[in-house]
């Protein structure tokens, strides 16, 4: 399977509490739910990655979010309850004991091996969402094999960011690009090896 990254981003790289006010106020973060002015002009971007899953790699924090909403849409046809409802959500938790979501699994301590292997299953896409924590640990090991980045046209100084500090440093190709009406660009990218360096004096 190959395993790739969903994830709304602010102009300044933010990820933290995108969904709403309380989903996520850790280190005093007071901006969560900064997407919600712009919901109604989501392209297909969403409903298309999710249409090209075969199971879920969840951190702790997007696992508990995701477990209090998503089982209750019942609608087996909607685009993204139906995945989420019925495909394996493999969770990286180190303080979970258990999951109780149908189709959850908790992976423990040893992520990158755990998910070494599920990529090597046979498959589509394991969909990482969110998870800004997790996707540290993947960025790092050279895990992540495409970005859909959705980035919407807002600043806010603080919060959790999706290429933390001390980052490997990678080189990304673009794949595509579109833009909705109200400003969110969603780009898709592959990994392009490591950047490359010049100096333009010359």
């Amino acid at each position: 399977m190959k395993l790739t990254l969903t994830q709304f981003v602010t102009l300044d790289g933010v990820v933290q509490a995108p969904g709403g006010p309380t989903e996520d106020a850790s280190g005093g973060f007071d901006h969560g739910g900064w997407i919600s002015p712009y919901a109604d002009g989501f392209d297909a971007t969403i409903p298309d990655a999710f249409a090209e899953a075969d199971a879920f790699l969840l951190g702790r924090r997007t696992y508990e979010i995701f477990a209090s909403f998503w089982p209750l849409q019942t609608d087996p046809e909607d685009p993204i309850a139906g995945p989420l409802n019925r495909l394996p959500k493999y969770v990286a938790s180190r303080t979970l004991d258990r999951v109780d979501w149908s189709g959850a699994e908790l992976i423990g301590d040893d992520v990158v091996e755990r998910v070494r292997a599920l990529k090597a299953q046979p498959g589509r896409e394991l969909q990482v969402h969110g998870s800004a924590g997790l996707v540290q640990t993947l960025v790092a090991h050279d895990l992540i094999d495409l970005y859909r980045i959705l980035i919407f046209p807002l600043t806010l100084g603080s919060g959790r960011r999706l290429f933390a500090e001390g980052t490997k440093p990678a080189a990304l190709k673009l794949v595509s690009s579109r833009s909705t009406a109200n400003g969110v660009t969603s780009n898709v990218y592959e990994p392009a090896g490591e950047p490359r360096y010049g100096n333009m004096a010359e």
